[in-house]
């Protein structure tokens, strides 16, 4: 790639479709911005979860609308463990936010309009000078409809689920892949219907359907299309 040149990459999609993976391996090669925006509702999910303000059944819109202001998220990269960390305010969550009781109710959170607008405004100022690879729902649509590259990536629900099902087990979660399927088909729901921002792919974004790849094959062929863009 040529110096100096940097561009913003978009990837959006469906839940447990590797975006963050991917991602994470693109700002790595590159040496651009990571920014993980699904990780960025899951931690105002969580802080909403310690204040009272949420379970899986309702939401107090009012109190947590009312301290929105005070959310600060942000990621730091560790290079000797080659992992990125979410931190909200002064605390590093990241553990705390890749559980099953976040995941639940992550959607309903991130669908508030008053949410999803102090996270993009967080999100804008973070790509602000570009250099950046941001995974999400609505990166593409919404947050940055200019992007030099859109990626849209998809993969059944049994496909996603049995993904998500061994991340989970492997870091000692006690859950069924009937409840991560249940949960994976709620989310898509949620996302796809929301009024605010709705997950859907932008007219210009690239689909793949990553069901049939693995990470290396889906990531070279990611960082063709980078390649392309740059030299355009």
């Amino acid at each position: 790639m040529e110096s100096g040149k940097k561009i913003i990459i978009a990837i959006d999609g469906f839940s447990s479709c590797g975006k963050s993976t991917v991602a994470k391996q693109l700002a790595k090669e590159l040496g651009y911005t990571y920014i993980d925006t699904g990780a960025m509702y899951r931690a105002v999910s969580l802080y909403a979860l310690n204040k009272g303000w949420v379970n899986e059944n309702a939401i107090n819109e009012n109190a947590l609308k009312a301290d929105i202001s005070n959310i600060k998220i942000h990621f730091t990269y560790n290079k000797t463990d080659e992992k990125y960390f979410t931190w909200l305010n002064d605390e590093m969550v990241e553990d705390k936010i890749r559980n099953i009781e976040i995941s639940n109710i992550v959607s309903p959170v991130s669908k508030l309009a008053f949410v999803r607008e102090a996270m993009v405004q967080q999100q804008r100022i973070m790509a602000s000078h570009g250099g950046v690879v941001m995974d999400g729902r609505d990166i593409g649509t919404v947050v940055f409809p200019n992007a030099e590259l859109k990626i849209f990536m998809t993969a059944s629900v049994e496909i996603r689920a049995q993904r998500r099902f061994d991340e989970l087990i492997a870091k000692g979660d006690n859950v069924t892949l009937a409840q991560v399927a249940e949960n994976i088909a709620l989310r898509d729901h949620i996302d796809q219907t929301r009024e605010v921002a709705p997950l859907k792919k932008a007219d210009d974004a690239i689909e793949i359907d990553n069901g049939a790849l693995n990470r290396n094959e889906q990531f070279a062929m990611i960082l063709d299309l980078v390649k392309e863009r740059v030299n355009n």
